[in-house]
């Protein structure tokens, strides 16, 4: 309580400051009703300023965060009438400098932007969206989804949300950092008329955010989901060494991935491979590998040498990664079950895929048990650091922000030979074997009615046998049904 009463004494504080301030301003009229709106996401500083950022420690009010969190908020609405002009949370579209480098129809590479100058913190998301590994299926993927290969019709600004968001409500530790929002870079090549340049964009947009403050950056995180997430383990080394071979060895390179971690397991249905749903895991990387030129890291490929197509998946290429990162990924992903060919629509799941399902989720979490850093739900979903939800979910009590916060401060206390922080958990994985047994979980709804179903109807829509599954964990069935009802 003492942490809390003295965060409300500087709040106070503040607010006494910046009352007398907007008093002086609109002095000689009527005071203007307070607009709701977010907090500046930092102040302005000149570049020469090396005030360390590090986010603030929330561990003293934890227990009284929504409270805390609702004081930041109304001095931020009580602070904005002040500002002389309308702040801009959004980020906005840059090209790079270099312009050999381009999207795959040769049109110019970019990315978007939201500067915060006060801050010494940095994020590059990369973007997902699966991928194409052949003529065909490139020549599909630019027509239904051209944003991801041409720039010509790129908007002047993005929102950012989750991670991205500059909202402390939405993003508690990470809404006042430098903000950059990029493509994925799995690739160097040009084929059938398309450039795949995925690798050198990355590098290229790290030069060019060095002229705008990245040369002053104490941590750069990369991140990324989907096939973005992929592209963080593939590329997080390759950052951190372009920076310390440019000399800046002070900027701590950070991985953090998201949705990326696929197995390449046996297809439920094995398929011919027309295209990258049907076609299994391992065999479209095989094919995209040698079609995009696909880039690995060194010391992964000499361990897989003749056969790179290993390194694009998570738990073989992170034994070969040097620099720290944080893997988040749902113990269903929907992306791993679409190309294991498991249907989830329709009618509902057969016993032999129900069964499959289940094993899906045993043979995720085996791969995660030596990843040091991680969040593991045992939802059924894909992607979520740049969803407005991702702070609601929860793994044994912790949510991703609060998780990512953890894994920032252990980081930072390693460095300056600090004992771990206690009670802050950074190694968190779902025990519950059923997809959506987390009551944290994301809203499922069903795809032709759009109404929310609750845990029970999603599992009863998927073939849920109450009394086999009440079986296999040795309980009464009317006790299994009341721990799904009340999400214990």
């Amino acid at each position: 309580m003492t942490a809390i009463r003295m965060v409300s004494s500087v709040l106070l504080l503040v607010l006494m400051q910046s009352g007398a301030l907007c008093a002086r301003r609109f002095r000689g009229g009527r005071n203007p009703q307070p607009r709701r709106a977010p907090p500046p996401p930092t102040y302005r500083a000149d570049r020469g300023d090396t005030t360390e950022s590090f986010p603030l420690d929330f561990t003293a009010v934890e227990e009284n965060m929504d409270n805390f969190m609702t004081q930041v908020k109304n001095l931020a609405q009580s602070l904005y009438p002040c500002s002389a002009q309308k702040l801009d949370y959004d980020m906005k579209l840059n090209f790079l400098e270099n312009t050999s480098v381009t999207c795959n129809d040769g049109s110019p590479a970019g990315y978007y932007l939201k500067e915060s100058r006060g801050s010494r913190r940095w994020l590059i998301f990369l973007e997902g969206g699966w991928y194409c590994f052949n003529k065909e299926n490139c020549d599909s993927r630019y027509e239904t989804m051209r944003r991801l290969m041409s720039s010509s019709k790129w908007a002047q600004t993005k929102t950012g949300t989750g991670i991205l968001s500059p909202l402390p409500e939405e993003n508690p530790h990470w809404w006042n950092a430098n903000m950059c929002y990029s493509t994925v870079p799995l690739s160097l090549s040009v084929a059938d008329g398309y450039a795949f340049m995925g690798s050198l964009i990355i590098q290229e947009v790290v030069k060019d955010l060095l002229t705008k403050g990245l040369d002053n950056a104490k941590v750069l995180l990369l991140a990324g989901s989907s096939a973005g997430g992929t592209g963080v383990l593939l590329n997080v080394d390759r950052v951190a060494e372009l920076l310390e071979g440019l000399g800046h060895t002070g900027i701590q390179v950070r991985g953090l991935s998201d949705s990326g971690w696929f197995l390449d397991n046996k297809q439920y249905h094995c398929t011919d491979c027309v295209d990258t749903v049907s076609c299994a895991p391992t065999e479209t990387i095989k094919r995209g590998i040698k079609y995009w030129g696909g880039v690995v890291p060194d010391k992964c490929k000499q361990t897989h040498e003749g056969e790179e197509w290993n390194c694009f998946f998570g738990y073989r290429v992170f034994p070969s990664i040097k620099s720290p990162v944080f893997v988040v990924q749902w113990l269903f992903d929907e992306a791993q079950l679409t190309v294991d060919n498991i249907q989830l629509t329709g009618q509902p799941v057969q016993e032999g895929q129900w069964r499959y399902i289940q094993n899906l989720g045993i043979e995720l979490r085996n791969t995660l048990k030596d990843v040091p850093a991680m969040f593991a739900p045992a939802c059924l979903s894909h992607e979520v650091i740049t969803r407005n939800y991702w702070i609601d979910v929860q793994v044994k009590g912790t949510s991703l922000p609060r998780a990512l916060h953890c894994w920032d401060r252990s980081l930072h206390d390693n460095r300056n030979n600090k004992a771990p922080p206690k009670g802050c958990p950074v190694h968190l994985i779902d025990s519950c074997p059923w997809p959506h047994c987390n009551p944290t979980c994301p809203t499922i709804r069903d795809q032709f009615t759009g109404q929310e179903m609750n845990v029970i109807q999603f599992l009863m829509h998927m073939g849920f046998d109450v009394q086999k599954m009440a079986q296999q964990q040795g309980m009464d069935p009317s006790k299994l049904l009341g721990m799904l009802s009340s999400g214990s």
